[in-house]
């Protein structure tokens, strides 16, 4: 049954950038570096340099502008026309899996006015710039969910929340940040047993998305999709984030 509540991607938050920082500025650093040698390069005369420099140069300019627009602008868009998608009745408990400062789990506030949303993290740095339960927990209030939020200090890999706990279980990009397949093939046992019987589950990730489906069947989810998000949702000319959905059986 669809709530009528459509998600607006719009947001009063900071969110940060996903991933590494450092990473992201040292291809910055890298890509001046290019900048600075093609021009030299043309100066004194060497073209076929200089143009393999530009190439270069280039070529990071867009894929760093192709990953900035994801971070800060696409993924919001992309979320808001999944939850949308769900047609959510607007009273589910949700469980935010890896919510990191709060993006994917506030959406999903705003698309359950009547209902619950539970944000489980370890809250690295490594994986997102501020990272931390702190930056989170204001994101939400400057979003005016606070009400119908909580956050938990969890792994994953085993969740403390009791068996068919959550209408729906969502996460955004946090999955393959656990380094071993065992570890991640935990994850998805853990989504499958909080789940409700007729409870959802939709996962978007960069990677080992074939994975999850195969792990969601064996432990007897149905309905199991695969697809790709689009340009609005890659983090280089072509890399796309793959989003899984599926459904636990009824009783």
């Amino acid at each position: 049954m669809d709530n009528g509540v459509r998600v607006s991607p719009a947001h009063r938050g900071e969110y940060g950038v996903d991933g590494n920082i450092y990473g992201v500025l040292g291809i910055s650093i890298f890509t001046i570096g290019l900048i600075v040698l093609a021009v030299y390069r043309f100066q004194t005369g060497h073209r076929s340099v200089a143009i393999a420099a530009s190439i270069g140069a280039a070529s990071l300019l867009f894929t760093i502008a192709v990953y900035l627009h994801t971070t800060r602008r696409g993924k919001f868009a992309v979320w808001a026309d999944i939850l949308d998608q769900l047609q959510l009745r607007g009273d589910e408990r949700v469980l935010d899996i890896g919510c990191g400062r709060g993006a994917v789990l506030m959406l999903t506030a705003k698309a359950v006015p009547r209902g619950r949303v539970v944000g489980l993290d370890i809250w690295s740095r490594a994986d997102q710039s501020g990272n931390s339960r702190a930056s989170a927990e204001a994101n939400l209030a400057a979003e005016g969910v606070s009400d119908r939020c909580e956050l938990t200090h969890a792994d994953m890999r085993a969740m403390p929340f009791p068996d068919a706990s959550f209408d729906l279980v969502v996460s955004s990009l946090a999955i393959h940040n656990v380094m071993h397949r065992d570890g991640r093939s935990a994850a998805i046992a853990e989504i499958a047993r909080v789940l409700k019987p007729g409870g959802r589950v939709a996962i978007a990730d960069l990677a080992h998305t074939g994975t999850y489906a195969r792990c969601l069947e064996e432990h007897g989810l149905t309905g199991i999709r695969r697809r790709s998000l689009g340009w609005r949702f890659w983090w280089a000319p072509g890399m796309a984030t793959r989003l899984i959905t599926a459904t636990k059986p009824a009783a």
